[in-house]
């Protein structure tokens, strides 16, 4: 069994920091790729930024430049600075990661975690 706890959500102003943090525990071999999902209300789930085992990482054009990704993979983490935030940014973030087992990739996701940025 693997969880992901996510944590470091909450309430701020928009131009405001918060800094998210995820953590895999359990039967963890190897993790491939982490990252970052958002689902504000009424919207589909959406890719916010990933990063592979190696440290290369991808960003959705909205969050270029103010977001950054970073992981610790001692610690089977993965975090999430976001900076400059703005009230679109409003959303349940779910962490991802994309765990081997054997032959097999599976993908885990966290509980989400809610940001929500007042204008």
């Amino acid at each position: 069994q693997v969880h992901l706890v996510e944590s470091g959500g909450g309430l701020v102003q928009a131009g405001g920091s918060l800094r998210l943090s995820c953590a895999a525990s359990g039967s963890i071999f190897r993790i491939n790729d982490m990252g970052w999902y958002r689902q504000a209300p009424g919207k589909e789930r959406e890719l916010v930024t990933t990063i592979t085992s190696v440290g290369s990482t991808v960003y959705a054009d909205s969050v270029k430049g103010r977001f950054a990704i970073s992981r610790d993979n001692a610690k089977n983490a993965v975090y999430l600075q976001m900076n400059s935030l703005r009230p679109e940014d409003t959303a349940v973030y779910y962490c991802n990661a994309v765990i081997i087992k054997g032959p097999t990739p599976y993908d885990y996701w966290g509980q989400g975690t809610q940001v929500t940025v007042s204008s």
